[in-house]
């Protein structure tokens, strides 16, 4: 019977709806056989460097030769402006200057590349750059927030086959970070517990929809899963700002992040998805909380989110998505799945 559930840390719903699902081997799409580990007209590949913008920042192997690039987008959503015209309020229509940052993580010279293709150490290495460029954008007094995020596969909206990321610099807060932020602080006003810190600990007590666990990460599928294998990966020491995360911890997600890729592959075989890395506002963004309230209460972690169907007429018009596969199932299936 389908089942409206409601995600506590949004406050969106979905319907979870398993008359309308099928077998997770129904879903699985074959990876692109095509691909080959050098494309000589993809701007991302080796010997193609002087195709994209200057580099902002690389990570060179032993022999010399970068393993990860990063450029500004050529294609950027925002533009940094040295002076940021003021917010302006015109009757019911209100603007502000498209001021920002867009910047391109190339993730591997291989251009046929996928997460579970590259080593522990390359993934570490990704989320090391991730945490320093956040570092080093939010040094900038203009940005309010910081999102990483990986387009995979032409369905999640990857223009390109390369692997690669992309990291934005915002002048505002973006609404679904705000709320997030509103609901995380006022859990921990009522109750003095961090919300994630104790979902973890909830979930993992029932186990239904828990993927892995170690000492330092749980993987599970969110309650409320919005898309079909909707995964959520989330450190087990609470911390609020991804950029401020050590070593250690980046090298236990890293992990963390290449197994369930594996699994979702080993399941669904090369299924396009969303990554995003959610993370609390800067210090400079005005939330109307302090910001020992805003380290009290958020606890950053990575959504990954497999596009298997198309947001249709009924999401777009009421914001509740509907999930064919629930959760608990999704969870079963990705557990048994070899990582």
């Amino acid at each position: 019977m389908p089942e409206l559930r409601c995600d506590q840390m949004i406050g969106h719903w979905v319907a979870i709806s398993p008359e309308r699902g099928r077998r997770p081997s129904d879903y699985r799409i074959e990876p692109d056989a095509s691909l080959s580990k050098h494309d000589p007209n993809c701007p991302f590949c080796p010997g193609n460097e002087a195709t994209t913008p200057p580099e902002i920042d690389r990570v060179d192997g032993a022999a010399g030769d970068w393993v990860i690039r990063v450029v500004p987008n050529k294609f950027p959503a925002l533009n940094h402006e040295p002076r940021r015209e003021p917010q302006r309020v015109l009757g019911l229509f209100e603007r502000m200057n498209g001021t920002g940052a867009h910047e391109v993580v190339i993730e591997s010279p291989l251009h046929a590349a996928t997460l579970p293709d590259l080593p522990s150490e390359q993934v570490e290495t990704i989320l090391a750059t991730y945490a320093a460029r956040a570092r080093a954008l939010g040094q900038n007094p203009d940005y309010r927030h910081i999102l990483v995020f990986k387009n995979h596969g032409k369905a999640a909206g990857a223009s390109l086959a390369h692997p690669h990321s992309q990291i934005i610099g915002t002048p505002l807060v973006p609404h679904e970070v705000a709320r997030r932020t509103r609901t995380a602080t006022a859990y921990t006003e009522e109750t003095g517990r961090c919300f994630l810190c104790e979902l973890l600990e909830r979930e993992t007590r029932h186990g239904d929809r828990v993927i892995e666990a170690t000492d330092d990460y749980v993987v599970l599928a969110p309650y409320a899963s919005r898309f079909q294998f909707e995964t959520r990966i989330v450190p087990r020491t609470h911390h609020h700002d991804f950029a401020a995360s050590e070593a250690p911890q980046r090298r236990a997600i890293a992990r963390a992040l290449r197994r369930t890729v594996s699994r979702l592959a080993n399941v669904l075989g090369d299924p396009p998805y969303n990554l995003v890395v959610q993370t609390a506002p800067l210090p400079t963004a005005d939330t109307g909380h302090s910001p020992q309230a805003i380290a009290r209460s958020l606890h950053w972690h990575i959504d990954i989110l497999p596009r298997l169907s198309q947001v249709a007429g009924f999401e777009w018009g009421t914001g509740i998505h509907i999930n064919p596969t629930p959760p608990e199932e999704a969870a079963a299936a990705l557990r048994e799945a070899a990582c």
